[in-house]
């Protein structure tokens, strides 16, 4: 079978019109070294030989079905109900798109208009938009929003040290000829610290809660920092965990002005790092400079409830210089799954799943520090903590790879007073077992 669509007749028609006399005229100003590659495949297969050899080259893949898995860093193996799944596969969403015409999309903006009212709940923040891309756009289009909210007059970002490296970056590539100065980069500097640097030049400060280490600054300098803040004129981000809001009091109450985060934890598969969704919250006077997709509710003329978009600042629904965001449509199909999950757990059952992780994270931190030359590095963590580790914590990964655990990740990498510590992560998918089983081969390994 023939899958190029172009007949002999339409290529010699096109040849004329370009005034070439064949395909190797065409392109003989490619060198030839590099012209027409000819690609050295086998024989053809029959389709269940090919499905076999495709089966086992899947195989290869390490996955947290099949062995113990003990990296976050960013994304995590939770559990997803069957019922994410079944929704998503339903026809009326896996093949929407867009819901340019409100009448004909109650559905898919019913479903989005859920999700944000959860994701509002959730933060404790007023409005909450239809997802970005990821958690390291939700973030850097946060900074650029608050730059947005005070009509350029400050041109300083806070960016704390241990927000995602990721994220970080994100920001550095979004604020590129934005004239912004970026600091607090440098050395470790808790929320205290970057409350004595806000001055009358600061546009935003940029924390984590549960940080990359995993880390959880106390509650009471995260307040400090916000009142700080604010006292500048300046606004206060915050990048969260959602399922640690299970848990923990939500940014709303320590003074946050936008919350944003990685949602994939909420019903999203890993899916070798996408596509996830970032979710993105706000207070209510900051409505009109939020990026993306706002699902709102509404009655009809005949007093129905009805869905419709509004303030959608795309660049396919307005102006194109006056657009604040190019979402696209496959981040609502992650928005749906996380609205699902969140239905499906309910607040009982975040809570429910934030508990096991703490629990089964803080077991795992217990018996790893009692190990002789290991030592867990953190104050006060969620479900990741930082272990310092007596050998390379990259010989340490390979020994556990070689033995069927995914191992932590090698934190060093990214922050070199963590050289020679990985950072692990348990969620509610680790067993007792899985966890005695990491133990024990460490023992061994050390």
């Amino acid at each position: 079978m023939h899958y190029l669509p172009h007949t002999p007749a339409d290529r010699e028609f096109m040849l004329r019109a370009v005034g070439a006399q064949s395909i190797e005229e065409l392109f003989a100003d490619v060198p030839a070294d590099v012209r027409f590659p000819h690609l050295d495949l086998p024989d053809p297969l029959a389709e269940p030989e090919l499905l076999a050899e495709l089966r086992a080259i899947a195989e290869k893949n390490w996955d947290a079905d099949h062995h113990p898995c003990f990296l976050g860093a960013g994304a995590y193996n939770h559990f997803i109900p069957t019922v994410v799944r079944h929704a998503l596969q339903r026809s009326e969403f896996c093949t929407a798109y867009t819901p340019y015409q409100p009448e004909l999309s109650q559905g898919t903006l019913q479903a989005t208009f859920e999700y944000q009212s959860m994701i509002c709940e959730l933060t404790g923040m007023d409005v909450a938009n239809a997802s970005h891309y990821d958690g390291a756009t939700a973030t850097a289009e946060a900074v650029l929003m608050a730059f947005n909210v005070l009509r350029g007059e400050r041109n300083r970002v806070l960016l704390s040290r241990y927000v995602h490296p990721h994220y970080r970056q994100a920001v550095h590539t979004y604020l590129q000829g934005f004239n912004l100065e970026i600091a607090g980069e440098e050395r470790p500097a808790e929320p205290g610290e970057l409350a004595h640097m806000a001055d009358s030049r600061t546009c935003c400060a940029v924390v984590q809660v549960p940080d990359f280490r995993g880390e959880l600054a106390p509650l009471g300098e995260l307040i400090s920092l916000a009142e700080r803040l604010h006292s500048v004129g300046a606004l206060l981000i915050a990048v969260v965990n959602p399922i640690s809001l299970g848990l923990l009091k939500p940014p709303g109450a320590f003074g946050a002005d936008i919350v944003v985060g990685e949602g994939q934890p909420l019903g999203n598969e890993l899916s070798f790092g996408g596509p996830y969704l970032g979710f993105f919250a706000t207070k209510m006077e900051y409505v009109r400079r939020m990026p993306g997709r706002l699902v709102g509710m509404t009655v009809d003329r005949d007093g129905k409830r009805a869905f419709v978009l509004t303030l959608a600042t795309r660049e396919q629904h307005i102006r194109r210089e006056k657009a604040t965001s190019s979402i696209c449509t496959n981040q609502a199909m992650n928005a749906l799954a996380a609205a699902v999950y969140m239905a499906a757990l309910g607040p009982s059952g975040l809570r429910h799943v934030a508990s096991l992780c703490y629990d089964k994270a803080h077991y795992a931190a217990t018996q790893l520090a009692a190990l002789p030359g290991f030592s867990v590095l953190n104050r006060a963590f969620f479900h990741e903590f930082v272990l310092s580790c007596p050998m390379p914590a990259e010989e340490i990964a390979a020994l556990l790879l070689e033995r069927g655990i995914i191992p932590g990740y090698c934190i060093g990498k990214d922050y070199p007073e963590y050289t020679g510590c990985m950072l692990l992560c348990c969620t509610e998918m680790n067993t007792r077992a899985q966890i005695d089983r990491l133990v024990q081969t460490l023992e061994e390994l050390a």
